[in-house]
């Protein structure tokens, strides 16, 4: 009777995939590292980030494959559900906090536009007066932009079509219509592999490269990182897609598929601040490609 549980909460084993994801993401690093100095590290930098992206990918696999286990086992109790949405909603905060940076980076350049060191007279001496004033304006002389209202404004129109459709999918969940569940799952992962074919489009055809230019740099991290967000709430989607034929979503439990589609409209958000700052007003005025 001591060791009997009396309480709603989930008291978890001991395991080693915390420990085995840390190290993943250890060597995931050095191998970046390693790959971005090939004349201090040589040719083995990729084949150490190789290994570690999949050793994280196995450690994603595996941990979340056992937290659906502890779903099926009853574990996750109306307490234990309300404390993954905490924790999933100071997720979401916290990438918010992420793009904050960005978009700070991208308000700073286009506000207050220099070249490096530019006060010192460095910038004047290596590309001359001309060429430095050139560079205090936003965006930068010379630069050509894209068309805000061409790929940018259709990929606009494909993320707000699959915030419908992912709500229309839990809706669906809600009132117990699994084909309406599959449906919209379907319908969001396609329009998410739509967008992100178009945004790889869109770089190969972009006139400006990622490095020399704070326009450029900052330009790409700010759509390069949502972009990646787009590929990994695909993948949540498509995870969610499986465990939806498999019948796994029950009208009163179903905080994985619920944890997607939350993160799915945060993509979604985020997208129409960087339709807004970085393609329509970050390029009013300029040329356009």
């Amino acid at each position: 009777m001591a060791g009997a549980k009396n309480h709603d909460y989930h008291i978890l084993p001991p395991d080693i995939w915390p420990f085995i994801g840390s190290m993943s993401a250890l060597v995931m690093a050095f191998g970046g590292i390693m790959w971005m100095h090939p004349d201090v590290f040589g040719s083995f930098g990729s084949l150490v980030f190789a290994i570690g992206v999949g050793l994280v990918g196995l450690t994603f696999f595996t941990w979340w494959a056992n937290v659906v286990k502890e779903a099926h086992a009853g574990d996750h109790t109306p307490v234990v559900q309300l404390h993954l949405r905490y924790g999933m909603i100071l997720f979401i905060a916290s990438e918010v906090m992420f793009f904050v940076g960005w978009f700070w980076a991208w308000f700073d350049y286009s506000l207050f536009p220099q070249p490096i060191d530019f006060a010192d007279g460095i910038a004047t001496n290596m590309i001359g007066q001309e060429g430095a004033e050139a560079l205090m304006q936003w965006p930068p002389k010379g630069i050509e932009v894209l068309n805000a209202f061409e790929l940018p404004l259709l990929n606009t129109l494909i993320l707000l079509c699959s915030g419908t459709t992912v709500t229309w999918a839990h809706h669906s969940l809600i009132h117990g219509n699994r084909k309406g569940l599959i449906t919209g799952l379907w319908l969001t992962i396609i329009l998410g592999v739509v967008f992100s074919a178009i945004q790889a489009y869109e770089y190969s055809i972009a006139p400006f490269p990622f490095a020399g230019l704070n326009y450029s740099s900052a330009f790409y991290m700010a759509t390069g990182f949502h972009g990646f967000h787009v590929l990994v709430g695909t993948i949540f989607l498509i995870v969610c897609l499986a465990r939806a034929y498999k019948g796994h979503f029950t009208p009163k439990q179903h905080f994985g598929f619920e944890a997607a589609a939350w993160y799915w409209h945060f993509v979604d958000v985020v997208w129409l601040f960087l339709f807004l700052a970085v393609y329509v007003w970050g390029g009013w005025g300029a040329p356009v490609h």
